[in-house]
């Protein structure tokens, strides 16, 4: 069945009339009537009542009419829609993303993608935010979110939010750590991330800073996790102070008070890749997920551990 005879279907049940469809076609009389002879034969039934007055729909016709029409209004949706396509955004890019999605409000990013570029296919790898530059800088990911200041001319940035670390223990340790010197913190149980990490990198300029290391380390992979090993009594940790102070508030942690690590969030991605289409796309979400941290308030001067890194140092 081709397309063509569905529409000389169409035009000679609406004319009722073969020469006059076929000049409304475009194509000759003969040519018509044999379009409709064959789609009759593949249907199996007459559309057509044949008189020399005209042609006019049999009960098969009648039924099958509405059909056909659909199928026809149903291509037409179709060539519309690929029309519509034309020049958009196509491919596939693999973003990587942190521990925390609501953070980096990971589910506006991807609501606002898939709405805007249907066609760009999004592949998300959950990564430490160090492996992720690395990542990025070596064309394993195509884009990530990041934590920290990190540059190198392979990798571009698009800041987004400046945020800070505290130190928090256990709520249960209050007494053991409000108004406490650095010497007796530091000589508490630490819980940290792993040494590629951005949190593992303030803290241990922390405590070169400061001229002295705990003795006892826990790792996790985690921040979320960190914080509820935190909690349980095992430690302390660098904690982001939001989740410090949200802590405090339900009565789970404490913030030592004399430490703030400062630090930026930022959408990170291949220099090289800069104008293609996909990235371009990734950046206009950021744009309208993030505002300018322009507009942001100055980061306060961090006590430790801020320093802008030379490239290649690992986070």
């Amino acid at each position: 069945m081709e397309l063509y005879q569905l529409r000389g279907f169409l035009a000679v049940a609406e004319l009722a009339h073969l020469t006059r469809a076929a000049e409304k076609l475009h194509v000759s009389q003969p040519a018509l009537s044999a379009q409709i002879k064959a789609l009759e034969d593949e249907l199996g039934v007459l559309l057509f009542d044949r008189s020399s007055a005209g042609m006019t729909l049999t009960q098969a016709g009648k039924r099958l009419l509405p059909e056909a029409a659909r199928v026809l209004a149903d291509v037409a949706a179709l060539h519309g829609k690929a029309r519509a396509m034309e020049g958009e955004v196509t491919g596939h890019v693999s973003v990587g993303t942190l521990a925390d999605p609501e953070f980096i409000r990971l589910a506006d990013f991807m609501s606002q993608a898939t709405e805007r570029f249907p066609l760009l296919e999004i592949e998300l790898h959950h990564e430490v935010s160090g492996a992720a530059f690395e990542k990025v800088r070596d064309g394993a990911l195509d884009a990530s979110f990041y934590y920290g200041d990190l540059v190198h001319p392979a990798v571009a940035s698009f800041p987004l939010r400046e945020f800070a670390y505290r130190i928090a223990a256990p709520a249960m340790w209050r007494d053991q750590v409000v108004g406490a010197p650095w010497k007796d913190i530091v000589a508490l149980p630490w819980l940290m991330a792993p040494s590629i990490s951005t949190h593992r990198v303030l803290a241990t300029a922390l405590f070169a800073e400061r001229g002295s290391a705990p003795a006892t380390l826990i790792e996790a992979d985690n921040e979320m996790v960190l914080r509820a090993l935190v909690a349980s009594g095992l430690g302390v940790a660098l904690v982001r102070e939001d989740l410090a102070r949200e802590g405090e508030a339900a009565g789970e942690l404490i913030v030592w008070s004399d430490v703030r690590l400062a630090t930026t969030l930022q959408f990170i991605y291949a220099s090289g890749k800069r104008e293609e289409p996909e990235l371009r796309a990734l950046r206009d979400v950021i744009a309208d997920v993030w505002r300018p941290v322009e507009s942001l308030p100055r980061r306060p001067r961090a006590r430790a551990g801020t320093k802008r890194r030379a490239a290649g140092d690992p986070r």
